[in-house]
C-alpha cells in the first residue's frame, strides 16, 4: 500500500525524508534511541516515555504485530516512534492488528525508512536532541523553526499528565502468555499503596504475585492521606520526564520515611534521592533498552536490565545516610541505594521488565521481606 511522505527534522537542522506508517499529524519530542529488539508494544504504552520520541535500533520492528495482552497502560504515550523498516506482515497466534494499524488508532506519528543506526550515533554523540515528526508540513525551515521553538522535557512536571485521577485497586497478576517463575509467597497477602507517577501494569502485576494487595494513589496525594490508609509499606513508581518539578511526591516520600517500608522504581528512585537531599542531574542520552548490565555490590551479581529513564542521581555528600547497592557496569551509574535507617530502598532500572530479561524480579520479593522484617 502506498503511504504518504514524512519528515523528521531535528534541532541541529537535520532533516530525514521517510514514509508515514502511523497517524497523520505533527509532534516534537524529544529523540532517544532505544536497544531492545522485541517489545515495541510494552515501550508504545509506558508512561515513562511522555514527552519523547522513540528511535527503535533494532531494523525490522512490527513482525509479531500487537495485541489485547502486552500494554503497559490505557493508551500510548510516545510522541513519535522512528523505525529503519516496519514489517508488512504480523504473525502471532495472540495478534489482532498490525502495528501501523495500532499506531493509527492510538494517534501516534510514525516513520520509517530511516537509517537509525546513523540517528542513533548521532544521539550518542551529541545527546539527546528535540524533532519534530510531521505528515503534515513539507517545508523543512518551517519545521526547523517549530522544532527549535519547542519546550524540552528539563523542569516540566510530565507526571501531571499520566497519573490516575482517582484511587483505584489492582488485583491482577502476570499474564499467561510468557509468564515468568515468581517466587511461592508463604504469609497473608499484605496492604500496599502505589503512588501513581505513570505506573506500568505489569509493576502492578509482580506487586500482587509477591503477595500484596494493591491500592494505587494520584502522585499528588499527601502522605497523610497515604498513611490514613494503613499500608504495610508504599511504593513509588516509573514516570516521564525531570523529577525536580514533582517536588511534592518527594515531599511526601520524605515525610513517610521511617514510618512505613518504602520501595522506589525508576522516577522513584530519583525521587528517593531529591527526598534524602541528593541531587539528580540530565544524562547525556540517558538509558534506554532491555540489555543493560547492573552489579549487585552485596551479592557480586550482574544483572541484564530493562531501562528508560535520562536522569539520575548524584549521592555526593550522602553517604553516611545512603548506602549505593547496585551499579551500572557501562558508565558506573548509581541504580540502586538504600537507607542505612529507615526500612526504604529503590532501584533505577525496571525489575519486571516488560519488555526485557526478568533478572531482577527477586526484588519485588525482597519488598515483601522488608515489610515483613519490620512489621516482627
Amino acid at each position: 500500500m502506498t503511504r504518504p511522505t514524512a519528515r523528521l527534522v531535528l534541532e541541529d537542522g537535520t532533516v530525514l525524508k521517510g514514509r508515514s506508517v502511523g497517524a497523520r499529524g505533527e509532534r516534537t519530542g524529544e529523540l532517544v534511541f532505544n536497544t531492545a529488539m522485541t517489545g515495541y508494544q510494552e515501550i508504545l504504552t509506558d508512561p515513562s516515555y511522555r514527552g519523547q520520541t522513540v528511535v527503535m535500533t533494532y531494523p525490522h520492528i512490527g513482525n509479531y504485530g500487537v495485541n489485547l495482552e502486552d500494554v503497559e497502560s490505557a493508551k500510548a504515550h510516545v510522541e513519535g516512534f522512528v523505525l529503519r523498516d516496519l514489517s508488512p506482515v504480523a504473525s502471532n497466534f495472540r495478534s489482532r492488528a498490525t502495528l501501523s494499524e495500532y499506531l493509527e488508532a492510538e494517534g501516534v506519528p510514525a516513520i520509517d525508512g530511516i537509517d537509525t543506526r546513523a540517528l542513533t550515533r548521532r544521539i550518542r554523540q551529541g545527546g539527546a536532541i528535540r524533532g519534530i515528526l510531521s505528515t503534515e508540513d513539507d517545508d523543512p525551515q518551517s519545521l526547523l523553526e517549530k522544532v527549535r521553538g519547542a519546550p524540552g522535557t528539563e523542569g516540566i512536571d510530565l507526571v501531571k499528565g499520566v497519573t490516575c485521577a482517582e484511587p483505584y485497586e489492582w488485583a491482577e497478576g502476570f499474564v499467561e502468555v510468557g509468564r515468568p517463575e515468581v517466587p511461592v509467597v508463604h504469609g497473608p497477602r499484605l496492604r500496599v499503596v502505589a503512588i501513581d507517577c505513570g505506573i506500568k501494569r505489569d509493576i502492578l502485576r509482580g506487586l500482587v504475585e509477591t503477595g500484596f494487595d494493591v491500592t494505587v494513589v494520584p502522585a499528588s496525594t499527601p502522605a497523610t492521606e497515604v498513611l490514613a490508609r494503613s499500608p504495610a509499606g508504599v511504593f513509588f513508581s516509573n514516570g516521564p520526564g525531570d523529577p525536580a518539578p514533582v517536588a511534592y511526591v518527594a515531599r511526601a516520600m520524605r515525610e513517610m520515611l521511617g514510618k512505613v517500608p518504602i520501595f522506589g522504581i525508576c522516577l522513584g528512585h530519583q525521587i528517593f534521592g531529591l527526598a534524602l537531599g541528593a541531587k539528580t542531574y540530565k544524562m547525556k542520552f540517558g538509558h534506554h533498552g532491555a540489555n543493560h548490565p547492573v552489579k549487585d555490590l552485596a551479592t557480586g551479581k550482574v544483572e541484564i536490565t530493562s531501562q528508560n529513564h535520562s536522569f539520575a542521581v548524584d549521592l555526593k555528600g550522602l553517604e553516611k545516610e545512603v548506602e549505593v547497592t547496585h551499579l551500572n557496569l557501562n558508565d558506573k551509574t548509581i541504580e540502586g541505594m538504600r537507607h542505612r535507617e529507615f526500612p526504604a530502598f529503590s532501584v533505577q532500572y525496571h525489575p519486571e521488565a516488560s519488555p526485557g530479561p526478568r533478572d531482577a524480579l527477586y526484588l519485588f520479593t525482597r519488598f515483601r521481606e522488608l515489610i515483613e522484617r519490620t512489621h516482627r
